[in-house]
């Protein structure tokens, strides 16, 4: 049976945590095109100040609080743009073993909302 990369992303990410490595390995976009990898944390381990420095633009602030401290000056010499952000993101994602999609979405009422 043929080993998907998910199946390979999700393997590593358990070997990862069984050694008790903390951070994953994944490639940042700079501005330039050039790519490096960088050392992060698994997104299951971002602290909720880091999602807030997110969610308001602060880059720099999110970067510091998920990459190793021996890895944010690549950051900084990358310079990445909103596109090479959002790919780091989804390959923490991968690389940290979890699936990509959208969510299910709400449940259907049990109750009929038909009107009477």
């Amino acid at each position: 049976m043929p080993t998907t990369k998910e199946a390979l992303d999700t393997a590593k990410a358990q070997e990862n945590e069984a050694d008790g490595e903390e951070y994953v390995t994944v490639p940042l976009a700079g501005f330039d095109g050039v790519t490096k990898d960088v050392r992060a944390l698994p997104n299951t381990r971002w602290r909720s100040s880091a999602l807030r420095a997110l969610n308001q633009g602060d880059f720099d602030g999110f970067f510091a609080l998920v990459l190793h401290e021996d890895d944010y000056e690549l950051f900084e010499e990358l310079d990445p743009t909103a596109e090479g952000i959002g790919g780091f993101a989804e390959a923490v994602v991968r690389a940290s073993g979890e699936a990509l999609g959208k969510s299910s979405g709400q449940r259907p009422s049990s109750r009929s909302t038909r009107k009477r």
